[in-house]
């Protein structure tokens, strides 16, 4: 018996001395363990943060501009609403941008053009608008707002009775700086009597309400040689090569010639500013069209001298650029060949063709050597 309880009483010891060790290595391995996981959780918690502060940042960076896009589009959609109840209607919305659509008040006169000049904010917020038809000169605003009511006037007077007193300081006009943005001014006798804008996107608006004149109008009276352009960069760049005797329209040209007969001066809406004007041409004797050599400048051309007389107009063609295309208009000669040859091709100016008019040396079509009867034209 005694023998067995030391064997036991050893075996006890041992399995003591055994297995103390060992739950100590298990105590050590899973102190290890654990501050492992916390070195390894630690870092991973960090980047985790590290990783949602840029998502939620760009997350917010998104979606700032796409709840104003969204707000945009519900304020756009409120405005046609408006508009559409005022029959403004069939064109394209674009905010910040200027549209030409036909009034529905007038229709666009006699002539059908498309007269009203409606700008839309690039918030969406608000849009204005005013009809060049001398006869109509309906214009007014309106706002997406739920409380926001159309607001408009209707006018029965012609646009030169309807004068806005302008100034300078009424424009806030500026020297050039950063602001990509130029004004060209528009006087008679000395006198502001509207002005004319010009972005950097080459979009142009006008001051509303003003008189419709063209463009350098002092420089044109009592002159005999009168020149006339499409724009008034064209304008300077005459005067450039030398024709301070120029003047520029106000507004673009028309797509193609009207095949309407003429209308009277007063239902004349498009081309308003040259019934305006029409005393500073009286002494003209000779009227060079310089227009764009495109199909709508010759178009233009076309109208002008069907107001002015074509007996009376000449015209421009513009050189060569190469092989199969011609320069476009004054500046793009002045800036591509110089004021020397821009000055030549004024004065190279041919005769505005007029239906029966032969030029001298036609008689070769007539096939007779001395000359022509005056009985051919009969």
């Amino acid at each position: 018996m005694l023998k067995i309880f030391q064997l036991s009483h050893l075996f006890l010891i041992n399995k003591i001395d055994v297995e103390a060790p060992l739950e100590e290595s298990r105590t050590n391995v899973e102190a290890s363990l654990e501050g492992c996981r916390t070195d390894v959780e630690a870092p991973l918690e960090e980047s985790r943060t590290h990783v949602e502060a840029p998502l939620e940042g760009s997350r917010a960076d998104v979606e700032a501009p796409l709840q104003e896009s969204s707000l945009q589009s519900g304020r756009l959609s409120v405005l046609m609403k408006k508009l559409a109840e005022l029959r403004i209607k069939g064109y394209e919305l674009k905010p910040g941008q200027y549209n030409n659509i036909s009034c529905p008040m007038c229709k666009g006169g006699d002539s059908g053009d498309d007269s009203l000049n409606l700008h839309v904010s690039v918030d969406g917020y608000t849009a204005v608008w005013h009809c060049s038809n001398g006869n109509c000169g309906w214009e007014g605003n309106t706002m997406a707002i739920a409380d926001g009511l159309p607001t408009y006037g209707m006018s029965k007077k012609i646009m030169k009775a309807r004068k806005v007193v302008l100034t300078e300081k009424s424009l806030s006009l500026k020297p050039l700086c950063d602001e990509i943005a130029v004004a060209f001014t528009y006087r008679r006798d000395g006198v502001l009597v509207s002005c004319k804008y010009r972005d950097d996107l080459k979009q142009f608006w006008q001051e509303p309400g003003t008189e419709q004149i063209l463009y350098g109008l002092d420089d044109i009276k009592n002159a005999s040689d009168i020149i006339i352009v499409e724009g008034e960069m064209d304008k300077l760049a005459m005067e450039e090569a030398g024709f301070l005797n120029c003047v520029s329209v106000p507004h673009g040209a028309p797509a193609k010639v009207s095949p309407k007969q003429l209308p009277s001066p007063d239902q004349d809406s498009k081309y308003q500013y040259l019934w305006n004007c029409m005393e500073y041409f009286r002494k003209a004797s000779r009227i060079i069209l310089a227009t764009d050599g495109d199909q709508p400048g010759q178009a233009l051309a076309e109208e002008l001298s069907r107001r002015l007389g074509r007996e009376r107009c000449w015209r421009v063609k513009w050189p060569k650029k190469n092989e199969l295309e011609h320069f476009k208009d004054a500046n793009e000669v002045l800036m591509y060949m110089g004021r020397e040859k821009l000055k030549e091709t004024i004065e190279n100016a041919e005769l505005f063709p007029i239906q029966g008019l032969l030029h001298f040396e036609d008689r070769r079509v007539l096939g007779d050597e001395l000359g022509i009867s005056t009985t051919e034209f009969c």
